[in-house]
């Protein structure tokens, strides 16, 4: 069975910087988008708010992320990177990577991200 693994995740203060990684324990036949998504606190699991995915068409942003975050991939290594820079306060979640294949959707586990002074 597939599963992604998240890291990268930290504390950091506003302004900082961070980079988030996704590997998948194996080769994901029939992706057609990737991507990361969040938690803000105090919303639940279901309430997840885009972040940034790869389509077939490019990359898209939420809008509260544009110009500060860069997604990417590696798809050799079937790995995907979120690189965050000017970091906010209200960047404070936890953030999912996902896969989404033609044999269904994948999801790694989460990791926190806070950012604080």
């Amino acid at each position: 069975q597939v599963q992604l693994v998240e890291s990268g995740g930290d504390s950091v203060q506003p302004g900082g910087s961070l980079r988030l990684s996704c590997a998948a324990s194996m080769k994901i036949a029939n992706i057609y988008t990737v991507g990361w998504y969040r938690q803000l606190p105090g919303r639940r699991r279901e309430q997840l708010e885009l972040v940034a995915r790869i389509l077939k068409s490019g990359p898209v942003y939420g809008n509260s992320v544009k110009g500060r975050f860069t997604i990417s991939r590696d798809p050799d290594k079937e790995s995907l990177h979120l690189q965050m820079d000017s970091l906010k306060s209200e960047d404070t979640a936890v953030y999912y990577c996902n896969f989404g294949a033609a044999d269904g959707d994948y999801w790694g586990q989460g990791i926190q991200v806070t950012v604080s002074s």
